[in-house]
This record gives C-alpha cells, structure tokens and sequence, in this order.
C-alpha cells in the first residue's frame, strides 16, 4: 500500500488520529488506552446518551472510572456520535457486539459500523476488526463492506483483525499486560497493526491471517466454556452421589502438571463465554456439515445449570419443611460476575425467573444494578438490611460482589445458598454450597 512508511513514522511518533467504533466496554478500554500512549482519538457511538455521558466524564460497565479519568486528563480523547472523524483518521477500530439470534450469529452492528466507515474511508489508511466473530468474517465480509468506498485492500487501505481480550472486573491483569493476537490480510496489515498494539501493551503475537486471529479468540473461551461444563457436570454428580465438589477440586488442584483449577457455578454469562463458542459452533455445523460435539454438549450443560441450581434451591428449603411457592428468597447479585454492572446472559437472572416460576416471592440486591425486568415487570434493587435478610427464608449468593459482608450475611440470615463457593472452606451450619 502507499503511504505505508508514512504510517509507520506516525504510530511511532503516536500522531496517527485514532477512531474506535463502538463505545462499549471494548471500544472504551481500546480508546482510553489509545489516548494514554498518546495518540489523538475519537470513540464513536451511535447511542447519544452514552455519548453525552463518556463526554461528562461517565464510563460503561465493565471500564473503571479512574482509567476514563486518566485518558481524559490526557485532552487527547473525545467523543463522537457519527464516523465523520473518520475521514482525517489513519487508524480505525470497529468494536461492535455479535450478539447470537435464535442460536445464528448476527453481524448487523459489524455490518452497519463498516459501511459507515467505508462512507469516510481514506486511502492510507489502517482498518481492524475487534469484535468477536467466527472465521472469514474480516476478509469475507469486512473487506466487501469497505471496499464499496472504492478503494482497494491492500493497495489503498490495510485491513487486519485483533480480538479484544479485556475481563472486565479484573484488577489483577491491566490492559497493557494482556498480550494482543494480530492477524493482518496482508504481510504489512499485520506489521502496521502490530506496530499499533506495541504501542499500548507489553506483548503482541503476530499470527498468518485474520482467520487465524479469529479462530484463535473462539478456541480461548471455547476452552473455557467446555472446562466450566465438565467442573458444573463434575458438581452435579458429587451432589448426586453425596461427595462434596470442592473438596474434589482442591485435592485434584495439587498436582502440579496436567491439570487447570476451575470451578462450577451457577451458569455463564456475559457477552463473551455464553455466545463465541456458539459462533464457532455454528460455523462448524454450516460449513463442516457437522456438530462441534463436546462443545455442543458443554453448551447444553452450562445452560442447564440456573435451572440446576434454582432445583437445589427448592430441596434445600424442602428440608427445611417449607415449599418454593411462598417461600421469600432474596438473591444477592444480579449481574454476570462480581464487581461488574453487566447482566447479559446472567445466570443470576435466570435463577431468579426459575423460582418465581415455582411462585416463589423473589427479592434481589446488587449494587452496580438499580433495576431489572424479572417476569414480565420492573423490580428494583432492595435495600440490604438486617430486616431483609432475617425475614428472607432463604439468601441466595448467586454473584459474591465484594462490597458483601458475607460473615454479616451468615450471620443474619437462617439459610445461605452459596452458589459461587464465596464462603470458601469456611464451615457454618446455615451456609450451604452449590
């Protein structure tokens, strides 16, 4: 492509204009670390509340306040409702969602973010794709989309494909630690788009192709899904047969080779293990002509266990001589994981939808979620008081968030299902683990 070597010099002097598509918790971190390392950046939305809200400081969930502070004091980030920046940038990311329809991966945003990007397009420019996708789509999609700008990959813009790889909630890995796969259409797609990422985190891998790069993202949380699915089969069974599941886990964890800690739970959830697998899935069934069997089966397994674990639920108060209908159970966290405002594909709310289906009288506390739909209407976060827990038959720790006082729940409340094993090894009459 032309004008490469003059790309080169400005990702090096960190002068390239940067434009992410999509402000979600992906394009935010990318943007916010963009404009640390120095670049100039603009993060497009579409969504003009969440727009306003980036320019008055705010962030998403999943972004902690103090990293959106610290790229703003930069007074190189700022914010956009249109891809009109697109026109001076030389560096353009789109990270869009690929939510699942109906089981088939629909790449709508992917598709809208890159026509819209084509309509500005520049040559010389450098294209990446984030978002999570199957296979191909870069090249077989993608690259369409941009060039009805009528420029050419390769010859008149670079395209490459980078998957995000952010945990949102973890404080142990920053996003320079996390080391970044690259996959570029071309040899100098990859240099450009590892260049680029070299600037902002400690380690970058190059692979052959975006296939590869793409392929690469699917097998990380394929491999996580399918370990989560045998670990919750593994709980289901040691319940069955009266073994206790993570006494098992922490005598199998002492080996020091051959085996990888995880732990059940009551489903998964987010945006990232529940539905990438199900990319690769399908794409296997559609262009393979066959299922992805263990991972079809680990798909199975983990969404069956809300309903699982909504069931252990209903044996433990009939043990206590008391039915599910009537019975007053307070869950204590609605989102998908602990220390994140995030309740895509939360198994917490399926549990909670499971036993108000069984006419249960269902409370919720969390304190990143104000409000939620739970069967058909609007129910608001209660306030966890002494009161609530003491009058509640039973407290479901569904997402252990570390703004709980556990040892005051227990301590409270006349029965605790700890769905998460929050309480650790730690013993009491009134705690009961998944």
């Amino acid at each position: 492509m032309k004008g490469t070597a003059v790309l080169r010099r400005q990702i090096l002097a960190r002068t390239a204009p940067v434009v992410v598509v999509g402000q979600g918790y992906v394009g935010l971190s990318l943007a916010c670390a963009a404009a640390e390392a120095g670049f100039p950046v603009t993060g497009v939305d579409v969504d003009v509340r969440r727009v306003a809200a980036l320019r008055a400081g705010e962030t998403v969930p999943g972004v902690a306040p103090e990293v959106v502070s610290a790229a703003r004091s930069t007074g190189l980030l700022d914010f956009a409702t249109d891809t009109a920046p697109v026109t001076e940038a030389r560096l353009v990311f789109i990270c869009v969602p690929t939510p699942l329809r109906e089981g088939t991966p629909d790449l709508s945003f992917v598709d809208g973010a890159a026509g819209a990007v084509a309509d500005r397009l520049g040559a010389g420019t450098l294209v990446v794709l984030e978002s999570t996708t199957y296979p191909g789509t870069t090249d077989e999609r993608v690259r369409p989309a941009l060039e009805r700008s009528g420029l050419a990959a390769g010859k008149d813009f670079l395209l490459a494909y980078s998957p995000e790889r952010i945990d949102p909630g973890n404080t142990e890995f920053a996003f320079r630690q996390v080391p970044r796969v690259v996959g570029g259409s071309t040899p100098d797609a990859t240099g450009l788009a590892t260049l680029f990422y070299e600037q902002l985190v400690d380690k970058v891998v190059a692979v052959s192709s975006c296939r590869a790069a793409e392929l690469a993202k699917l097998l990380e949380n394929t491999f996580r899904h399918v370990n989560i699915a045998l670990v919750n089969e593994m709980a289901m069974v040691c319940h069955e047969v009266g073994i206790d599941v993570w006494e098992v886990i922490d005598a199998a964890a002492t080996k020091p080779f051959g085996y990888m800690r995880f732990h059940p739970g009551p489903g998964v959830g987010g945006h990232c293990i529940p539905l990438d697998p199900a990319y690769l899935a399908w794409q296997v069934r559609r262009d393979a002509g066959h299922q992805f069997r263990i991972l079809e089966e680990a798909e199975d397994i983990n969404a069956q266990m809300p309903s699982w674990v909504a069931n252990r639920i209903g044996e433990l108060l009939n043990e206590q001589g008391k039915a599910v209908k009537g019975s007053r159970i307070l869950a204590l966290g609605a989102s998908y994981k602990a220390d994140v405002g995030d309740i895509r594909e939360s198994p917490s709310i399926r549990i909670m939808h499971a036993l108000y289906a069984r006419g249960a009288v269902v409370t919720y506390h969390d304190p990143f979620i104000r409000e939620l739909a739970l069967n058909g209407s609007t129910t608001r976060s209660i306030q966890l008081s002494t009161a609530a827990v003491e009058h509640a038959d039973l407290v479901a720790v569904l997402t252990p968030h570390s703004a709980y006082d556990l040892d005051w729940v227990a301590a409270h409340a006349p029965l605790v299902f700890d769905a998460r094993n929050a309480f650790g090894a730690d013993r009491r009459g009134n705690v009961v683990r998944l």
